[in-house]
């Protein structure tokens, strides 16, 4: 494995274990996730009249 594959491992290893960044709060994400597709739903139900 190279070094430059071996440094991105370690960080990604460590937020994928639930890691210790605290700037993402799972209640945020989700609610901003499903937010963003209501309103993408609702944009596609505007275009989509025949």
């Amino acid at each position: 494995m190279s070094n430059v594959a071996a440094t991105a491992l370690t960080p990604l290893t460590t937020l994928a274990e639930g890691g210790n960044h605290n700037s993402l709060s799972p209640y945020l994400t989700g609610f901003g996730a499903l937010g963003a597709l209501l309103i993408l739903l609702w944009i596609t139900t505007r275009f989509n009249r025949d």
